[in-house]
């Protein structure tokens, strides 16, 4: 059921493309039980401001379609990308007063919004719903400390060989031999704590070693061992990128097993 229908368009986006009401067995069915629960349903146009920096955390959001950045910015401008976000993925219910980080469409999407009050009441009503919202809590902070170790600890080759991992595990449905990377070379850059020339030279490099090939905006993994080798250099690396492998989705009911047959 659709409720309430917004655009959030860009200024210089292309029309607004025609929504389809989510399947209910699709990427956000991971959220059983949110159906009950009156939402809105948006349609947001690519580079589209979702919420900004410092908003009052009213909202909280699932990603059914497209691909969405989270966004800290300094006073200067200087930028940090939090994380990338796509279907299946909750993001703003860990927010108290305010909105941290923003975050803004890299391609067209679709979400469903929620208030954050109707989550916390229905988790108060619901155990087995507030079970699996703690279970979120608990990857959300693990894939977080994830990032403090790639910020902090990994070298610029062990950053970008993970990040091709993680997003194969994430958007390429666990093979990932092939990826089509939506967000552009600044936004790595940003999220991975380096400049864009870096990750340029870095992806052309295992492009020249034969661990990736690089076809537009399609990058073909050939020797997915190399790139866990590069991860595996440091021990925090490891660590590292197994927590951000996955992102904030909240982990679906069990389902209910039938008796076997006498």
């Amino acid at each position: 059921m659709l409720h309430d229908l917004q655009t959030i368009q860009a200024a210089d986006s292309r029309p607004p493309f025609h929504l389809v009401d989510p399947a209910p067995d699709g990427p956000a069915s991971a959220f059983q039980g949110l159906a009950q629960l009156k939402g809105s349903i948006l349609r947001i146009e690519r580079g589209a401001v979702i919420v900004a920096q410092g908003d009052a955390a009213d909202y909280c959001y699932v990603i059914v379609a497209g691909c969405v950045r989270t966004v800290g910015l300094m006073q200067d401008g200087r930028r940090q990308i939090g994380e990338f976000l796509v279907p299946g993925d909750l993001f703003g219910w860990e927010s108290l007063d305010e909105y941290g980080f923003g975050a803004e469409a890299v391609t067209r999407a679709t979400l469903r919004r929620y208030t954050c009050r109707s989550l916390e009441n229905f988790a108060r009503q619901d155990r087995g719903f507030a079970t699996r919202f703690r279970a979120l809590a608990a990857s959300t902070l693990r894939q977080r400390e994830g990032h403090v170790f790639l910020l902090g600890r990994m070298t610029a080759s062990e950053r970008i060989a993970g990040f091709l991992l993680q997003m194969a595990d994430r958007i390429g449905g666990g093979v990932g031999i092939r990826i089509e990377l939506p967000m552009s070379r600044a936004d790595i850059a940003d999220y991975l704590g380096l400049t864009t020339e870096t990750v340029c030279r870095g992806l052309t490099e295992m492009q020249r070693q034969g661990v990736i090939a690089i076809d537009r905006g399609q990058i073909m993994i050939r020797n997915r061992g190399a790139l866990r080798a590069r991860c595996a250099a440091s021990s925090c690396s490891t660590a590292g990128f197994s927590a951000l492998a996955s992102g904030p989705r909240l982990p679906q009911s069990p389902k209910t097993r039938r008796a076997p047959e006498a």
